[in-house]
């Protein structure tokens, strides 16, 4: 196990600056995701923690050794670390043994010694029964997990994997989001995982750094994040929520869009806010204090996606699937807001709202 301490790193590509002030620090034996949009900075994170970029300024230490800083520069191969990138990179050729062995082989290990760890870790995925079938005879699962072995089998400190899963069908990508974390905790390893996957970094993480535009938004536990976040930005990208533009007046929330409608509000902020609703935050309720038309719905099985015109607003609400169909169309209904997030209007949502249109 390693602990992983980054100490204001930054990386420019020419004037394109795309990690600004890194400063972290990753646990002995934690999961930690860098989770963000695509060019926000975190593969750049993953390669220069690994070896494979070198920071325009900035420390990396691997437990209390210097891998990377001033003068100082560790190659990967030295570094104590396994790797699992995003495409498979299996050796067509070679059957999932030698592929898995291959990383002891060119270190010269003793070929009982290979027999051992590489039977070892293939237990631990699950694919001793396929030792020696070619990477073409299995599925893209089975082919993740070869990966993942051949990362395992040297016993590295620190596992590090770069969106290994986006290749892979939504029920395979479920199944091998549980499979890998459960395989950390049994070998009790250090690993940062790089996804733009919510759902993957909720499912998976210790903790999470949300990352945009190169700068760490927030770092938390997935419930203090998603919960707490701490500006739009992050409650945006981690999970489903509309904003409205509100001024608070006398205990509550004004919102125009909502026909003038307000929420209760006794918060510390004044005047101009931004108002964050996630869709399971609201609930279908005879004395619910919004009120609005009911506009569409869509059976998703185990829930119902509706979509409410509150005044000139469409607001998203998640019922549950029993619902569906039992409020038509075009009906009146009322909505009960068990809780909303309150932001200071800076701007954000104006630029969010841009991007998204």
């Amino acid at each position: 196990m390693a602990s992983v301490t980054i100490r204001q790193v930054t990386k420019s590509f020419g004037e394109t600056q795309v990690l600004k002030a890194f400063d972290e620090t990753i646990a002995d034996g934690e999961f930690v995701t860098l989770l963000g949009p695509s060019g926000c900075g975190k593969t750049t994170m993953l390669r220069i923690i690994a070896g494979f970029e070198h920071p325009t300024s900035g420390e990396v230490w691997i437990d209390d050794r210097m891998v990377t800083g001033g003068k100082t520069f560790v190659p990967p191969e030295k570094r104590g670390i396994g790797m699992v990138f995003q495409s498979y990179a299996v050796w067509p050729h070679m059957n999932v043994f030698k592929n898995v062995a291959y990383p002891l082989t060119i270190q010269k290990v003793k070929p009982e010694e290979i027999s051992r760890r590489v039977a070892r870790v293939l237990d631990i995925v699950h694919l001793s029964q396929y030792a020696q079938h070619l990477p073409s005879q299995l599925s893209g699962g089975q082919q993740q997990r070869i990966a993942l072995a051949r990362a395992l089998v040297a016993e590295p400190k620190l596992l590090l994997l770069d969106e290994p899963l986006s290749n892979l069908d939504a029920k395979l990508r479920e199944t091998m989001r549980f499979e890998i974390k459960e395989i950390q905790k049994k070998l009790g390893i250090t690993v940062v995982y790089v996804t733009h996957d919510q759902t993957e970094a909720m499912a998976m993480s210790d903790r999470i750094f949300v990352i945009n535009r190169g700068v760490v938004q927030q770092r938390g536990t997935p419930e203090e994040i998603y919960d707490r976040p701490a500006n739009q930005f992050v409650a945006d990208f981690l999970g489903k929520v509309d904003f409205f533009r509100g001024e608070v007046k006398a205990g509550k929330i004004v919102i125009p869009a909502m026909g003038g409608q307000a929420l209760p509000y006794a918060g510390p902020l004044t005047g101009r806010v931004d108002v964050g609703i996630r869709p399971e935050q609201l609930r279908f309720k005879a004395d619910g204090s919004l009120w609005g038309v009911l506009e569409t719905q869509y059976y998703l099985g185990d829930v119902d996606d509706c979509r409410v015109r509150v005044g000139d607003a469409l607001v998203r609400v998640i019922a549950p699937g029993g619902k569906y169909r039992k409020l038509r169309n075009g009906e009146e209904v009322r909505l009960e807001v068990r809780d909303f997030m309150v932001f200071p209007e800076d701007g954000s949502l104006d630029e969010m709202l841009e991007i998204r249109t």
